[in-house]
């Protein structure tokens, strides 16, 4: 699949998942392992360069939730992660979904604004998630992570 500037590719192999750029959005290997046995990864080139990796996972029969979605630091403040939410959006239109969920934590400020930006709505908050589910603590922009903002999109 491609967009302007990137190439998206559904990653075949375990060995080509690249664990180091999944790890910039979510610090647990524990989770990533987990959310990768039922997801699809796909990771996102610009001139053949790998640039960002996402994780797509089926909820239920009308919703798939962006479970990782990450940019190289290098790459980051491009527009590349926005690119890569209307990839993700597309691919779940293809598969018949009519929602898309996304989580992230309170502290993710830049996070925040992006997926607003692109249509999601906060549906929920999980609190305390990240302190329940996360053996270290977590600090964003000098704010401690401890809740999960669940915001949703319809893509019908």
């Amino acid at each position: 699949m491609r967009s302007k500037e990137l190439e998206i590719e559904l990653v075949k192999e375990k060995k080509d998942i690249p664990f180091e750029l999944l790890e910039v959005a979510d610090p647990s290997t524990e989770h990533i392992q987990s959310y990768l046995k039922t997801g699809s990864c796909y990771i996102a080139k610009n001139q053949k360069k790998l640039i960002g990796v996402l994780v797509l996972n089926a909820i239920d029969s009308e919703t798939a939730e962006i479970k990782n979605i990450a940019i190289k630091e290098s790459e980051q403040g491009k527009g590349f992660g926005k690119k890569i939410l209307q990839v993700a959006e597309m691919i779940a239109k293809e598969k018949g979904y009519q929602k898309l969920i996304i989580g992230t934590g309170n502290s993710s400020v830049g996070q925040l604004a992006l997926y607003q930006k692109a249509g999601f709505e906060m549906q929920s908050i999980k609190k305390d998630f990240f302190l329940k589910n996360y053996s270290e603590l977590i600090f964003e922009n000098g704010i401690q992570c401890k809740h999960m903002v669940v915001l949703e999109k319809s893509i019908t």
